[in-house]
């Protein structure tokens, strides 16, 4: 099979804490390599300096740290700076760009983690329109595990001291688990969810099974 791409390709993880997206995203940087393609591996928040400043901020310290819309206004800060300064460029190259998170995160984790929240959710989609122009990943790879499991995982990773929103109850993170299912089951056409609770080979299988059906769809409609 060979690939047809005439242009960028924006892809985007998702997943709860510790569902393994930083290890599939470099599989998936090599399967890509290999069909001779350039890869720009980045992540949310961060990918770009000012962003990553934000990072810092957003991801350490307690879990009152930030009030909810504080939090929105930052995390989109970051992600503006990100898209104009390093995801829209690879783009504009023909690079293919993995990103480990993106805006679905936003919407998972503040809009449904906390409970959800209607009005939350429509400030944050015209703040991301605002931000964006309405610009969507080309596929969005859910990675789903059951929480208790995930954050089993994260906790476990050594050094990692960017745990904040590990320390929230449990119910935070059943809340995004069913909103990043829910996301997918809304916009079937850009989601593919795989079931993370496998061995990192089995994952990658599948993940590349469902990458390469979805990319021959695109592309046979293109033609």
């Amino acid at each position: 099979m060979v690939l047809k791409m005439s242009k960028g390709l924006f892809i985007t993880f998702e997943g709860g804490e510790g569902s393994g997206k930083s290890t599939q995203i470099k599989l998936l940087k090599e399967y890509f390599e290999k069909k001779g393609k350039n890869v720009v591996l980045t992540r949310e928040p961060g990918g770009s300096e000012g962003a990553e400043e934000i990072r810092h901020i957003l991801l350490k310290g307690g879990t009152d740290r930030w009030d909810k819309k504080t939090e929105i206004l930052l995390f989109l800060a970051a992600r503006r700076d990100h898209l104009t300064k390093k995801v829209w460029p690879a783009l504009e190259k023909g690079d293919v760009v993995l990103s480990d998170r993106f805006h679905d995160s936003t919407v998972a984790y503040q809009c449904f983690g906390y409970g959800y929240d209607a009005k939350i959710e429509t400030d944050i989609l015209a703040l991301y329109q605002f931000i964006s122009d309405g610009f969507k990943p080309d596929l969005t790879i859910v990675l789903d595990i059951a929480p208790e499991k995930g954050i089993q995982r994260s906790k476990a990773r050594l050094g990692n001291d960017e745990q904040r929103f590990e320390q929230m109850d449990l119910s935070f993170h059943q809340n995004i688990r069913q909103a990043f299912l829910t996301l997918a089951r809304n916009e079937p056409e850009r989601f593919i969810v795989i079931n993370a609770d496998q061995s990192i080979e089995q994952i990658h299988q599948e993940l590349i099974i469902k990458l390469e059906e979805r990319l021959n769809a695109n592309s046979a409609r293109a033609n």
